[in-house]
């Protein structure tokens, strides 16, 4: 498996839109601030990963079928959130954070959200 397997988030450079863990941008500020978006989806188990997980929790070791799992899952979830931003005119998402809990234990779900955002350069 790759970097990319283990990674996710698209890049403002793709999007448009930057999404950052802070409180500010370093070299921008706030013109306007749009509210709160997010990004929700909701994941159900797969029988055969699970049947793997439960395996490999025996013998010890990542399970790497549950890993690309939560990334893809996370990364859906992060898209969502961009697309909100977007729809509502931001061009960031400030202090984005990730929740993730159990859905009627049945799946899993993921919600990115964060504080949509009009940046522009520091100085304008």
């Amino acid at each position: 498996m790759g970097i990319d397997d283990y990674t996710g988030g698209p890049g403002a450079q793709q999007t448009g839109v930057l999404v950052v863990t802070t409180n500010d941008a370093p070299g921008y500020r706030v013109e306007r601030v749009v509210g709160e978006v997010f990004g929700l989806t909701v994941r159900s188990r797969h029988l055969g990963s699970q049947i793997g997980a439960g395996l490999k929790s025996m013998i010890g070791g990542e399970l790497k079928g549950l890993t690309k799992t939560l990334v893809e899952t996370r990364s859906q979830a992060m898209e969502r959130l961009i697309e909100a931003a977007k729809a509502r005119g931001a061009n960031a998402v400030l202090m984005m954070r990730f929740d993730v809990t159990d859905a009627a234990d049945v799946g899993t779900e993921v919600c990115a959200y964060g504080t949509a955002v009009v940046l522009v350069p520091a100085g304008s």
